[in-house]
């Protein structure tokens, strides 16, 4: 096999569009462009947003609901998570920060009653699920809301 004997596939390569060039190459007079309008004239460029003039999508669809911008967002921790731990661990947002269970000791923290518990352990967040107070109770841990 040689350089000068490689091809391209055929059907890869066709024919540039010669337009305006007369009737019988199917794009002359207006050279495909339609009549009239910005389309037609020389130096139109469309957004990439532009739909033809129609009602634009994000006009169309309905707006619905409201979002709360004082909303609390939580960082969730799960009872069954933190089974693993010694009794005598103050679990508080520091400490999970530190162990990877949350991302910010800033943000408010949730513990949620996912899992069982069986150990006596001290927590302290923002939030408690009312399954999570009744099993950390239950295992005669403590509660300490921030």
């Amino acid at each position: 096999m040689n350089l000068e004997s490689l091809v391209p596939i055929k059907g890869s390569i066709s024919k540039r569009k010669r337009i305006g060039r007369g009737h019988g190459s199917g794009l002359g007079k207006t050279a495909g462009r339609g009549h009239k309008g910005a389309g037609q004239r020389s130096g139109n460029k469309k957004r990439a947003w532009f739909e033809g003039g129609q009602m634009s999508l994000a006009r169309r669809l309905p707006r619905r609901g409201f979002t709360n911008i004082f909303k609390e967002k939580y960082q969730i921790v799960n009872i069954g998570d933190l089974n693993e731990l010694k009794t005598s661990v103050h679990v508080d947002p520091s400490y999970l920060k530190d162990n990877g269970h949350i991302r910010s000791s800033l943000k408010p923290v949730k513990i949620l009653g996912n899992g069982e518990i069986d150990k006596k352990i001290k927590f302290s967040a923002s939030a408690f699920s009312v399954s999570a107070k009744e099993k950390i109770e239950k295992a005669g841990g403590e509660i300490i809301i921030l």
